[in-house]
């Protein structure tokens, strides 16, 4: 029996939900802050510990990220599903001929998108291999449908080390750097960190380049010995065009009347109208920012916003974009909370401290990024979020860094590396690509495991001759 469907047999049998995984993992956080940390009051600990889970759930910064997140995710969505961008899907996807082309076109397309920005990627891959299961299925080829889903996942393990990453945009931001450490420390730190520093300095474009070249191949192996069916698919997905011609319904106030769906709702001057605004807004206000290197998530969502306007051209097709996508959504609203609280936990007992303190411990000027790497990791599996991740994580580091004299820029991004490989085993980021494809997290994670034991040989070499 091959050691793939090996695997695959076990995910299947004892992978539980995401949702369980989440508490799970949150259960986990609580014995492991118990045994590790000590107590700061005189209270029970355990009571104590559910203090700072509940401060987590409700900490502001984290909620404004979510909602950032949120917006990356469920505005993405929409632009991937303007009819523009379903042609073009569709035009790709229709001539596939098997397994080894759809994971190469997937894979390709996917992570070249996903280096732009991690939202945008996750869905426009997630419906690619949607729509090539739907040919296929069409067309009576058989195809190893889960493994295509895997090739539309694997932009999450380069995501951070492109320009939607967390922590190269925030160290981009004006006095960022010194806020997260004290006075004294911050008179080492340069004011900002430009992207030509990290996400497009010379190392990390080959690092990408490489990834680019070697997680197709890798699929390509995984497929000649994998199973191969007809996927078993139900209607087709609703993402192809909106029809401006049929008597649609609005989303809030019931069937919309005739007059104001003429006039507002199809008026291509109102949307085009408002997406030059956004546009015109976005590069008056950001100009600057971006002739600098400097990319933020406000950013991102503002000129995506701009760019649904233009490529969707009618309001009725911005509205169903938004009811479809909405849902994608779904997961972060009802899961990061619950990561949030166990980020609270872990901040507030001085877990996520002593996990990195003991890989900082460990390590000299040589082997400090490489440690970074393997602790930031551990961490994502915690903490599925890049920016909760670098706020807790990112002080500890700049400190070990700045006492070994390693490049900051380097720790940062042994940190974003660290944070992206285990996306591949932690499925909480698949769920909207899971409801898209009608695939299982246990139908995924056999083949993601693969790309993350790649990624961790690229990365860690990477890091050694950085």
């Amino acid at each position: 029996m091959r050691l793939t469907a090996v695997i695959e047999t076990l995910f299947r049998r004892f992978l539980p939900s995401p949702f369980s995984i989440a508490l799970l993992l949150t259960a986990l956080t609580f014995i492991l802050a118990l045994i590790f940390t000590e107590p700061k009051t005189s209270d029970p600990y355990w009571l104590s510990l559910l203090g700072y889970w509940e401060q987590g759930i409700w900490q502001k910064d984290l909620l404004v990220f979510a909602y950032q997140m949120m917006l990356i995710l469920v505005l993405g969505h929409m632009l991937v599903l303007s009819p523009v961008m379903s042609r073009f899907i569709s035009a790709l996807t229709t001539s596939i001929k098997g397994t080894t082309h759809a994971v190469i076109l997937v894979s390709v397309l996917t992570l070249l998108v996903s280096f732009f920005n991690w939202g945008l990627g996750l869905i426009f891959g997630a419906l690619m291999a949607r729509k090539i299961g739907e040919a296929a299925k069409t067309q009576g080829i058989k195809i190893n449908y889960p493994l295509v889903g895997a090739a539309a996942y694997a932009g999450m393990m380069i995501w951070h080390g492109g320009i939607s990453g967390s922590a190269p945009a925030k160290v981009g931001e004006q006095g960022h750097l010194a806020s997260l450490v004290t006075p004294d420390l911050a008179a080492f730190l340069p004011d900002l960190i430009a992207y030509p520093e990290t996400v497009f300095s010379f190392q990390n474009i080959v690092v990408f380049l490489v990834l680019l070249l070697s997680i197709p191949l890798i699929l390509v192996w995984l497929g000649r010995q994998g199973k191969e069916e007809i996927p078993r698919l139900n209607a087709a997905f609703p993402a192809e065009r909106f029809s401006h011609s049929e008597d649609k319904t609005s989303l809030a106030n019931g069937p919309t009347p005739r007059f104001m769906r003429t006039h507002w709702d199809e008026s291509k001057i109102l949307a085009y109208g408002f997406g030059l605004a956004v546009l015109t807004a976005f590069f008056y206000n950001y100009g600057a920012a971006l002739s600098s290197g400097i990319v933020t998530p406000n950013m991102l969502n503002f000129l995506m916003l701009g760019l649904i306007f233009i490529a969707h051209g009618r309001i009725s097709s911005i509205l169903k974009a938004v009811d479809q996508a909405i849902s994608g959504a779904s997961g972060i609203l009802i899961q990061f909370p619950l990561y949030f609280g166990i980020m609270g936990v872990m901040q507030n007992s001085g877990l996520v401290v002593e996990i990195a303190n003991y890989f900082v411990a460990l390590s000299t000027a040589e082997t400090l990024p490489i440690l970074t790497f393997f602790s930031a990791a551990i961490v994502n599996v915690f903490i599925p979020s890049g920016g909760g991740q670098w706020a807790i994580q990112g002080p500890v580091i700049l400190e070990a860094a700045i006492s070994l004299e390693v490049p900051v820029q380097k720790v940062i991004m042994a940190l974003a590396y660290g944070d992206q490989l285990t996306n591949m085993l932690q499925p909480f980021w698949a769920l909207p690509l899971l409801g898209i494809t009608k695939l299982k997290a246990s139908e995924l994670l056999p083949y993601t495991l693969w790309i993350m034991l790649l990624g961790a040989v690229v990365f860690v070499a990477a890091l050694i001759f950085w």
